[in-house]
């Protein structure tokens, strides 16, 4: 399904055949529930929240404008659900400082494999103030640039890329204190 057969099944669905709104949940519920896990670290809730997303989705599809992809649209709408949703039942995080340092057995030089590395990078991402976590996780963990970025969370550009860029700085300062160097593509 591409974003040609997003629009026609939207138009079914507006025309009265809910039916189609079927093709638009198989498509997207995958991407949908991995932003929703990004926000809560639980799949049960995850599919909960993606679950509600889409019936809000299904409930706004008037509110489609055309002007930005449906799937611009649809994440956008997913991210506010899943920001309100962490606000009435917030994740319990723990600070950066809080987060341990993993340990591989195997190095004998106290220096972590990647793996090790990739899974205290995302624990740290998500230990992030929400207004750093949501720009990263987008845009790296969902690969949107910073134009898709900005419409999902309805920022400015200029503010997108200015919480990419403290975002990196923060968890550099973090993390290499526990990990060595880390390199954090600058894309933005």
């Amino acid at each position: 399904m591409n974003a040609a057969e997003d629009e026609a099944a939207v138009e079914r669905v507006l025309a009265g055949d809910s039916s189609a709104f079927e093709n638009i949940v198989r498509r997207w519920q995958g991407p949908l529930v991995n932003l929703a896990y990004r926000f809560c670290r639980d799949r049960s809730r995850a599919e909960d929240m993606a679950q509600e997303a889409f019936l809000r989705a299904y409930r706004s599809l008037h509110g489609w404008h055309r002007e930005a992809a449906f799937s611009t649209w649809l994440f956008a709408l997913a991210t506010n659900v899943y920001r309100s949703e962490i606000r009435r039942i917030p994740v319990r995080t723990l600070s950066l400082d809080e987060i341990a340092e993993p340990r591989d057995d195997r190095a004998s030089d106290g220096v972590f494999e990647y793996g090790d590395r990739d899974r205290a990078l995302r624990r740290a991402v998500v230990a992030l103030p929400p207004k750093y976590r949501d720009v990263l996780i987008l845009f790296y963990f969902h690969n949107m640039d910073v134009s898709s970025t900005a419409r999902s969370l309805a920022l400015p550009e200029g503010t997108v890329k200015a919480r990419l860029s403290r975002g990196r700085d923060i968890l550099r300062k973090k993390l290499s204190q526990r990990a060595g160097p880390l390199w954090i593509e600058e894309e933005a």
